[in-house]
């Protein structure tokens, strides 16, 4: 005799707990909004008593969307004194912990439309773009607060630089601008993310600015700047850190050769570089060098050649520091990562109607990135740095 098979329409009941949920939290809050409205009037309803305080004067509904559902309030009306419900803010349509949800979800990558669909898959209603606009500019404050706290990782040996540009609407027409960002590795060897502020068109005004804003929140101890070249960045550093050194990111220095060689040569070239910075030591790279711009010469690429003559110079400062260091402070990859990050994020925008709203976002991107494993994994040993300083203070 087979036996009985008891089959489970499990979206039907998944149904069924989530509207008994929802309507046991509709039921709580309602009944909590009853009890303030006689505690505050101190008489149940249509008790009469000398100590009577005020007067009920019906109901109103107003919806709340909670991670529960959609749910309805029953706010008791209240004549001759004022209610003003502990239990929801006045106008206050969502829990918070939907609202940071929201803010979440934006900041985190999710474009306008996307939150939408959630919101509506979740709690049974479409957000629309000027909630979550406003949602935004609560979480703005924060970013704010953070982008401009003061930087307390002690000294800092190695900072990164570069500038991303974004568009925005600048007096009705849309055009660039560079958000600056700086990510140091402080002297116990962590990442941190030091900040990044509007650079408009990346000048040494712009950067100079910037250097004296981290400057003036902590920022100490810079020993090497590394970032792609730019004359005002260069000019900068020279004024607001004279004692440190900088490095080209030698990834961005290939890039400019790149630009002058025929497709049919490049990968030939790009050996023939990274060869140059394979060397044990500055002396031997820099005849390494030598040796391939007379072979650059020779494949008739004159141009490519006079750019390795003219800047490869700048390419071999990180050989004067620890060569347990060199593979992370001879380019920008650190920094180029975040910055992928936040092209990401920005893509989905598309065009800012303003340049704070492209800075918060990526301040937004870049505290995300520094709350994660990326800030809290060590990133290099910085003995090897205290030794090399040691045997310098010692010889002078």
């Amino acid at each position: 005799m087979s036996e009985k098979i008891v089959t489970l329409n499990e979206e039907v009941i998944k149904g069924q707990l989530k509207e008994l949920v929802r309507g046991s939290v509709e039921e709580t809050l309602n009944e909590l909004l009853e009890q303030e409205a006689e505690k505050l009037t101190q008489a149940a309803r249509y008790e009469r008593n000398e100590a009577r305080q005020g007067y009920r004067s019906g109901h109103y509904d107003r919806n709340l969307t909670t991670t529960s559902g959609n749910v309805t309030l029953h706010v008791p009306r209240l004549k001759g004194i004022s209610f003003e419900t502990a239990i929801i803010e006045r106008y206050r349509r969502r829990e918070s912990s939907v609202e940071e949800a929201l803010m979440e979800m934006y900041l985190a990558g999710v474009s306008v439309r996307r939150v939408e669909d959630i919101t509506e898959a979740l709690w049974g209603m479409k957000v629309s773009p000027a909630t979550i606009s406003e949602l935004n500019k609560k979480a703005y404050v924060h970013i704010e607060n953070w982008r401009n706290r003061p930087l307390k990782g002690g000294k800092y040996p190695y900072v990164y630089v570069d500038g991303i540009y974004l568009r925005r609407n600048w007096g009705g027409e849309y055009e660039n601008v560079s958000v600056l960002v700086a990510i140091a590795v402080n002297e116990d060897g962590y990442r941190e993310v030091l900040g990044a502020a509007e650079g408009m068109k990346e000048d040494k005004a712009s950067w100079v600015n910037f250097f004296k804003w981290l400057k003036g929140r902590g920022l100490d101890g810079v020993k090497l700047i590394v970032g792609d070249k730019c004359l005002g960045m260069l000019e900068a550093v020279g004024e607001v850190f004279p004692e440190a050194k900088y490095q080209r990111c030698i990834v961005h220095f290939y890039r400019n050769v790149f630009s002058v060689v025929p497709k049919s040569k490049m990968k030939t070239v790009a050996q023939m570089l990274k060869a140059i910075h394979a060397q044990e030591s500055k002396k031997a790279a820099r005849e390494k060098a030598r040796i391939v711009a007379e072979e650059l010469k020779a494949m008739k690429l004159k141009e490519a050649a006079k750019k390795i003559e003219d800047g490869i110079e700048e390419t071999l400062t990180y050989c004067d520091f620890p060569s347990e260091h060199w593979a992370k402070i001879r380019t920008n990859n650190v920094i180029e990562r975040l910055n992928r990050e936040i092209r990401r994020r920005t893509r989905v925008v598309g065009t800012f109607p303003d340049g704070n709203s492209a800075l918060m976002l990526v301040c937004a991107r870049l505290r995300h990135v520094a709350g994660t494993q990326w800030g809290n994994k060590k990133y290099m040993s910085m003995k090897h740095l205290e030794a090399l300083l040691d045997d310098a203070s010692v010889t002078a």
